[in-house]
């Protein structure tokens, strides 16, 4: 059948995995922002679950998995990760993995890669217009699968279990002397790590380095601090170099 209709499960701090999903879907269909907490939300098995988050040292963010938890079903689901050029380890599978735990079937599955939210320049401009066009054809060939008069298989990505022990990254945005104290970046914390009423603070225990507070500062006022910016940098500038490219499961 074709009238399937698309419904998005986002967690997007810095708006690359957004652009993905909305280039996947057309920019139809409802869309469900887990940068905040999400309802309890059954989806029908008429519609088409894509979930889709980044890639935080080869895992899920764990409170998007959280999150993502509150949407339920038993139809068809496309699992796709957004990474920063150097690896996506066992994102996708755990993924997949949160989705089957839901009751949804995996019938896809895809790696992207997005501009490095932490060191802008290791892929630099991406999702770039080729990345976006390829968003577009997984995007298609999904609701094809679904066309088929046989039942779709289900998919299995690459990964490990145990999936990759990861503790976060170990340093955090602050904000400098420019700050004015506006606010935005408390309102917008996923995670609440912004007090509203000291917005140069950051609390260590909650951040996520998800880098939404860095993106969004009218002032340009918060940053990672040098040292461990320096340090990132040279690492990735190692390991993430040579661009890499969309991979498919289907």
């Amino acid at each position: 059948m074709n009238d399937r209709h698309w419904l998005s499960a986002l967690f997007s701090p810095t708006g690359g995995t957004a652009a993905i999903a909305k280039a996947i879907t057309g920019g139809a269909g409802q869309v469900v922002d887990l940068s905040v907490p999400a309802p309890d939300t059954p989806v029908p098995a008429s519609a088409v679950m894509l979930a889709a988050v980044p890639v935080f040292g080869g895992r899920i963010p764990a409170v998007a998995l959280d999150r993502l938890a509150a949407l339920h079903g038993s139809g068809p689901a496309a699992a796709v990760v957004v990474y920063g050029n150097r690896a996506y380890e066992d994102a996708l599978l755990e993924l997949c993995d949160a989705l089957t735990g839901a009751g949804f079937q995996v019938i896809a599955a895809a790696a992207f890669v997005a501009q490095h939210s932490i060191v802008p320049a290791i892929a630099a401009g991406r999702p770039d217009e080729s990345d976006l066009e390829a968003a577009a054809r997984f995007g298609q060939a999904v609701l094809d699968k679904l066309a088929q008069p046989v039942p779709p298989t289900l998919v299995t990505p690459p990964g490990n279990l145990p999936y990759k022990d990861w503790k976060g990254v170990p340093f955090h945005p602050a904000a400098g002397e420019s700050c004015i104290a506006c606010g935005l970046c408390a309102s917008r914390c996923p995670v609440g790590a912004i007090p509203p009423g000291q917005p140069g603070h950051t609390d260590p225990e909650r951040c996520i380095t998800c880098m939404r507070c860095v993106s969004l500062c009218p002032r340009k006022a918060r940053a990672i601090p040098a040292p461990a910016f320096q340090a990132t940098a040279a690492m990735l500038s190692e390991k993430a170099a040579a661009p890499r490219q969309p991979e498919w499961f289907l």
